[in-house]
């Protein structure tokens, strides 16, 4: 990699940077970046699957893990943060994501790492006092014929995280760390009033909405570890 700080859009961008870095972040704001954090938090762990099938039940079986529901759901584990909050230590929680999940699934070659809003300053904190060459990629969501659907609160949580990463910046970067740099102080309104958003309080999640505008309030650094994030390996 020409600079020692990437970032590349979703399964491709991970696919492109992956084999020329020392790590890689995926950022998923709010989604799957948020919810894996809430779970490492609380003692628990995280096994991204990419398909949403009943692929997703038998892997979870032979994982003696509990399958998080495919929809997004108040009642039950689920893609919503808000409804992994109660979810006790020492769980293992099957998460079936073709965004976030997917791209982990691509980057296991290298040490990958889950970052959202609450948890950027604890990732690039860890991350940089250990690896230099570092692919940051912003998940972003999909359109209904499957292609890649860019997200603005993705790319704000990638400059987020690089913000605080040293090394030297590709263009790609520099511009992500502008839109963080200039939504930040208003990052909690930006969030609610992107498309993202508005559509998940269209749907009765505005919840999800404000635990993922909540910047710097985890110190968890969640880490995939075989086939599951787990808290950060020191």
């Amino acid at each position: 990699m020409e600079f020692e700080l990437g970032c590349e859009w979703g399964l491709q961008g991970v696919s492109h940077l992956a084999p020329v870095s020392d790590a890689a972040i995926v950022v998923d704001v709010l989604s799957f970046s948020t919810a894996v954090d809430i779970v490492v938090g609380n003692g628990a762990s995280v096994l991204p699957y990419p398909w949403k099938d009943d692929s997703a039940v038998r892997y979870a079986e032979e994982k003696q893990a509990v399958l998080a529901s495919v929809a997004r759901s108040h009642n039950q584990y689920s893609l919503s943060p808000s409804s992994l909050r109660g979810i006790p230590a020492g769980s293992a929680l099957v998460l079936p994501s073709p965004n976030g999940s997917a791209i982990c699934f691509r980057s296991a070659s290298i040490p990958t790492f889950a970052a959202c809003f609450r948890n950027a300053m604890a990732v690039a904190e860890f991350v940089a006092a250990r690896y230099g060459r570092v692919a940051v990629i912003p998940a972003g969501e999909r359109w209904d014929d499957d292609s890649l659907r860019p997200c603005w609160e993705d790319w704000v949580g990638a400059g987020a995280v690089l913000s605080l990463l040293r090394g030297s910046r590709s263009p790609e970067a520099e511009s992500a760390i502008a839109a963080f740099e200039s939504a930040r102080g208003d990052l909690r309104a930006r969030l609610f009033g992107c498309v993202s958003g508005r559509e998940l309080v269209e749907r009765g999640f505005g919840c999800d909405v404000e635990l993922a505008a909540e910047l710097g309030v985890s110190n968890s650094v969640p880490m995939l570890v075989g086939d599951r994030f787990i808290t950060r390996a020191e």
